[in-house]
């Protein structure tokens, strides 16, 4: 899809198998108080909003996005024309704290360094509260986020996530959730990630 940019959708693979293609938008799930998540809307103020998390320090540093509010536009516009992803805001306790986009793991880019299926998810979350960082608030939305796509994604059965290779807390907290660590990886001559998975729990454990 050309929109006339050079940073949309970058980390969407297009030569993929038939069965990946084929793989639907990544589910949206729903969550009970003190969580909420939704679609980010283009058609309103939810760019300036992204393009204001993304420019402070903590995000600058490690998603290295310092995008305007145009350019955020057109990629979310982008990410909920097709299938390969979905931005999202996260709201606490009624207040918008972080941008999150779901994915379906096959058609990102960290798809082709692991042995990927179809269905499979992934999640990038930029929690723009610092306040809220290290008080085990964002992970405890990830372990829920895991048993909500368990619960809507049957085929699914592997959630990955890519943090920075620097980003020690992030880390940390996927750790803590179960989320197994499958070492660093040079993604692109400019960006090395740290890859976690987690995998659908057995039936009855």
């Amino acid at each position: 899809m050309n929109l006339g940019t050079t940073h949309v959708l970058k980390r969407e693979l297009v030569d993929v198998p038939a069965a990946v293609r084929a793989a639907p938008a990544p589910c949206v799930p729903t969550f009970a108080d003190p969580f909420a998540l939704r679609l980010v809307d283009p058609d309103t103020d939810d760019p300036e909003l992204i393009a204001s998390w993304m420019s402070r320090p903590h995000l600058a540093e490690t998603w290295e996005q310092p995008w305007s509010a145009a350019q955020y536009r057109v990629d979310s516009q982008a990410r909920l024309a097709g299938t390969y992803s979905r931005p999202c805001i996260l709201s606490y306790d009624g207040n918008e704290i972080a941008y999150v986009e779901l994915y379906r793991a096959a058609k990102d880019e960290c798809g082709a360094i692991y042995d990927s299926d179809p269905w499979d998810m992934g999640f990038h979350i930029a929690t723009a509260d610092t306040t809220l960082l290290g008080k085990g608030i964002v992970s405890e939305w990830m372990a829920v986020l895991a048993e909500r796509i368990w619960e809507l994604e049957p085929l699914c059965t592997r959630i990955v996530v890519d943090p920075d290779y620097r980003n020690t807390p992030m880390r940390k907290a996927l750790a803590k959730r179960g989320y197994e660590d499958l070492g660093e990886f040079d993604v692109r001559p400019d960006r090395r990630i740290a890859l976690f998975a987690k995998s659908r729990p057995l039936r009855g454990s």
